[in-house]
């Protein structure tokens, strides 16, 4: 698997562009950008990556969403940022947002079968977003609870 073709590589350049301007429209600044359009294009890398392995979307999506929010919670414990900030950022190629559009779009011309399949696989798409997130940030919690209790770690 070649990662500098152009299958896998410009999907994450134009990921990693779309989630800097991202950035600049949440009014992020400095050195920042870059690094929550990197996680941005990490998910979106995750994802494709996981395409041949398993041909479902959501369980790309729910592994994406770890990959990133890992890196999420890292940057955030090395940059001393929350973590929200550069997950809000980094979330971004991953949002089903076609997928509501469609959703819609279905509703409104009264094709109600596929509404509610449209329906069906974007709500899976954002929940396995979700859960992916909590998962992860549930576990850092955990761990930095259970080091504070070790006295690894001071409580600030």
């Amino acid at each position: 698997m070649e990662l500098f073709t152009p299958a896998y590589f410009l999907p994450v350049l134009y990921a990693f562009v779309g989630c800097c301007a991202f950035a600049i429209t949440f009014n992020t600044h400095g050195w920042e950008i870059p690094l929550a359009a990197l996680g941005g294009s990490l998910g979106w890398l995750v994802y494709l990556l996981c395409a041949p392995l398993t041909h479902s979307p959501i369980f790309q999506s729910f592994l994406a969403a770890v990959a990133l929010s890992l890196y999420c919670e890292i940057m955030a414990r090395i940059r001393k940022c929350p973590t929200t900030s550069y997950l809000l950022i980094s979330i971004f190629p991953l949002v089903p947002g076609a997928g509501i559009y469609y959703t819609m779009e279905h509703a409104i011309r009264g094709q109600m079968e596929d509404f509610w399949a449209k329906g069906a696989e974007t709500l899976g798409l954002a929940g396995a977003l979700a859960l992916g997130i909590l998962l992860v940030s549930s576990f850092t919690r955990m761990w930095t609870a259970f080091r504070v209790r070790r006295g690894e770690r001071k409580v600030k």
